[in-house]
């Protein structure tokens, strides 16, 4: 019988996580104080950060152990299975061999529990009450309310405008998990409200979200601290687990991929599956292709400027040396929520500075075009972000096709799309623009 999904059992999930900082050719350029402009300490960040995050952010350690409490709730959907393709592969026609990584299994359905459970833990272990972020699609917004809810803490959400309109099922699914949800731009703080006196009809943004839920954790008086779902070293760490099970897993199948794709908004679903075959290929492994998928209407990483620039729009956060639209950036209301953010994360940024990776931008509906192909051939719809990774990867076995090569092409189904239906509708309506 010829195998499609390879599946590992629990006993095979990984123990530690991987942290490239170290192995990074010419180092990563530090974060710089948004007062001072010096570069930041663990000090510096401590009123905002759990310990044991502020520890990891700063960390020189290639492998990180992953804590016993963390693993036991990892067990609940990992490992993730890694799936052959092959009815993709049938429509297209091409000799490529396709896989996809497939986070949707996780109970919030996307990758982003793999890193909202440690940092529900260690703020757990600060004894922090109430932990406070921000969210676009809703996918790291639902994930962070679920690690709170088995941790005993309370979670208070920031979600930008236009998805909080937009998905109402993913603003529900936060709020049974026991979260509060906020539209952002708010009336609830000083940057929600000047962002709202300047525009009383704004959709939001990441950025401004992130002000928010920053301004939210400092004026606490130390209950609260805040947890960011992209972006920072320790996120990307916390994601490197993906691709640690897909090194296994190609292994299962007698193969490696000749190119690796994931969709990139801040950068930790993609960073996530590449970086442990980067570690692999430094190590003396194949030679590997890296493609970004980002959305064209929010371009960091193809049309930003390598920059340092603030994380958020009012200029709360520390700055970071990375691929950046400006932190003024106000994207257009696309159905990918999740990748509406004006910077990339400073890793990934670093990688694409040396051309270790690629990036490719693609335009929506040509996303929900893949997304659409996808879920007839392999019966999964994906979330709007998927499809960006869905596109890259579709036109790589296209490319195959037209010239009879047979490459490997992995690429991460970072979620699904059961709360993202209204963005199909559209497409079907033909709504969606470019």
């Amino acid at each position: 019988m010829t195998a499609t999904k390879f599946v590992l059992p629990e006993s095979d999930i990984p123990t530690t996580w991987y942290n490239v900082v170290p192995d990074l050719p010419k180092g990563l350029p530090p974060m710089l104080h948004p007062g001072t402009r010096e570069p930041i300490t663990p000090a510096d960040l401590e009123p905002l950060f759990a310990t044991g995050m502020v520890e990891q952010e700063f960390s020189t350690e290639r492998d990180i152990d992953i804590p016993g409490p963390v693993l036991d709730i990892y067990r609940q959907w990992r490992p993730s299975p890694l799936v052959r393709a092959r009815r993709l592969e049938q429509a297209l026609g091409t000799p490529a061999r396709i896989y996809f990584k497939y986070e949707g299994v996780s109970p919030a359905g996307s990758h982003k529990p793999n890193t909202a459970v440690p940092q529900a833990y260690y703020s757990k272990q600060d004894g922090v009450q109430r932990l406070t972020t921000e969210t676009g699609a809703g996918q790291w917004g639902s994930s962070l309310s679920m690690a709170c809810s088995y941790f005993g803490l309370d979670c208070e959400v920031f979600m930008v405008r236009v998805s909080y309109d937009q998905k109402p099922y993913r603003r529900g699914l936060m709020e049974t998990f026991g979260a509060s949800v906020t539209a952002s731009p708010s009336d609830r703080t000083g940057a929600g409200r000047a962002a709202l006196a300047a525009d009383p009809d704004s959709s939001g943004s990441l950025g401004l979200a992130i002000s928010e839920a920053v301004e939210a954790a400092m004026s606490s008086g130390g209950a609260a601290k805040y947890a960011l779902g992209s972006v920072l070293n320790l996120v990307l760490m916390h994601q490197t687990i993906i691709g640690q099970e897909a090194l296994l897993q190609l292994a299962m199948a007698d193969d490696y991929p000749d190119v690796v794709v994931g969709a990139a908004g801040g950068g930790s679903n993609f960073a996530g599956l590449a970086l442990p075959f980067l570690r692999r290929q430094w190590g003396g492994g194949p030679a590997v292709r890296f493609v970004a998928a980002e959305p064209a209407s929010c371009p960091s990483l193809t049309k930003g400027s390598y920059d340092y620039d603030f994380g958020d729009t009012a200029g709360l956060t520390p700055l970071a040396k990375m691929h950046t639209l400006g932190h003024d950036f106000h994207p257009p209301a696309i159905h990918a929520g999740g990748l509406r953010y004006h910077g990339m994360a400073p890793i990934v940024s670093a990688l694409r500075e040396i051309d270790l990776i690629e990036a490719r931008a693609v335009p929506q509906t040509a996303c929900f075009e893949a997304g659409v192909l996808f879920a007839r051939s392999e019966g999964i719809v994906p979330a709007p972000e998927s499809t960006h990774a869905v596109r890259v990867a579709v036109d790589e076995a296209i490319q195959c096709r037209e010239t009879g090569e047979s490459k490997a092409i992995v690429f991460s189904l970072s979620g699904h799309g059961h709360f993202d239906m209204q963005a199909y509708i559209d497409y079907f309506a033909g709504k969606l623009t470019d």
